[in-house]
């Protein structure tokens, strides 16, 4: 048994006392009056996630363990790895060793809950940083990723499919679909979220843009969506920005979109097949376009109260929300039965200690 005291952050409110923890699990959370200068949350679930610590999912072998590893260490205790559009073949290869990594979970790594594909299956206008392999749907090649790893979420664009029968596929397995990197009208993107697509990938960002006669999807999913990704770095997204995000829409989450340079010093890169820079707190190609960040989710969580939102409703965007919509009713939350996912912090909110699945984090 191993007890964790500190003002504690549970399923049903705060309390101040002790969190039991037995094996992998919260065994119970027990009031008591004791020195609350520590701060129990839930550990952080992020969703979209590339790379870190140097290294990039898309590298194969053992790059997502690195990963994995960094930012276990910033408190990350699950996580989706996050592919890139790519060549066919890469994409493959970097499914492959994720699969390999979920079946050997390691001490110190944060669990790896499945992948997000992000691509192929895009738009070739809203690349972003992806490389120009955006392809159309094609259900073939899906069951083919399908049969290399567990899929769970999947970033798509409407005009890569013009008649949905990618998005209805993927429907019927229970994937979740999410419009992203797509340059479709406002009416194609709010046709596309009433008829159950899921979410928004990172919102404001690769996507067509909010113009007041020409809303764009950013507008379809301010006015429709029930859930999107946000980059709370605030480089990608101003923060007067993510303010309006999160009075739009309802359970808006906060993702990382971390690269090779997370958790590094400032330097080159590589986000997949691209040559990147990190400087400072943005990663970026060679024209200064941005390329994915160099954001952990412990800033992430200082970032969205420093905007102004309470300590317990950051906690839930970047964590609760993210198991939620996953169906992970055992993760992203404090009470008895759950997995023992902790991070605890001091008052300045700066990380002190992490467990996963009831182990504690070397931090180094």
């Amino acid at each position: 048994m191993t007890e964790i005291h500190g003002r504690i952050l549970t399923e049903t409110g705060w309390v101040t006392g002790r969190v039991v923890v037995d094996g992998d699990r919260i065994a119970d959370v027990i009031p008591g009056e004791i020195d609350a200068d520590r701060i129990v949350l839930p550990g952080f679930i992020d969703l979209h996630c590339h790379g870190g610590g140097g290294a990039d999912v898309m590298d194969g072998g053992n790059a997502v363990r690195t990963v994995a590893a960094l930012h276990a260490r910033h408190g990350t205790t699950a996580f989706l790895a996050t592919t890139m559009t790519a060549p066919v073949g890469e994409i493959e290869g970097a499914l492959v060793a994720i699969a390999a990594g979920m079946e050997e979970p390691r001490a110190g790594e944060a669990a790896i809950l499945g992948v997000h594909l992000e691509g192929p299956f895009i738009s070739p206008d809203r690349l972003g940083a992806q490389p120009p392999f955006a392809i159309r749907a094609d259900l073939d090649l899906m069951r083919r990723f399908f049969d290399l790893a567990p899929i769970l979420v999947v970033t798509w664009a409407p005009e890569a499919d013009p008649d949905g029968a990618l998005r209805a596929f993927l429907g019927e397995r229970g994937i979740r679909v999410q419009i992203g990197h797509s340059n479709a009208s406002y009416e194609v993107a709010a046709a596309a979220l009433a008829d159950g697509v899921d979410g928004v990938t990172h919102v404001f960002n690769g996507m067509s843009p909010l113009h007041h006669r020409h809303p764009g999807v950013t507008g379809a999913a301010l006015a429709h969506a029930q859930r999107a990704e946000m980059i709370p770095d605030l480089v990608h997204v101003h923060p007067g920005a993510l303010l309006v995000a999160l009075r739009a829409i309802p359970d808006v989450y906060a993702v990382t979109d971390a690269t090779a340079a997370s958790g590094m010093p400032d330097g080159d890169y590589r986000l997949g097949r691209q040559p990147v820079r990190r400087c400072e707190n943005s990663v970026r190609l060679a024209d200064g376009s941005l390329a994915g960040s160099a954001l952990t989710m412990d800033v992430a969580l200082r970032n969205l109260v420093d905007i102004g939102l309470p300590l317990d409703e950051a906690s839930r965007r970047t964590s609760t929300i993210a198991a939620d919509y996953l169906g992970l009713a055992d993760r992203g939350r404090i009470r008895h039965g759950a997995t023992a996912d902790l991070v605890i912090l001091d008052t300045d909110l700066q990380l002190r200690d992490v467990y996963v699945a009831g182990t504690r984090i070397d931090r180094g």
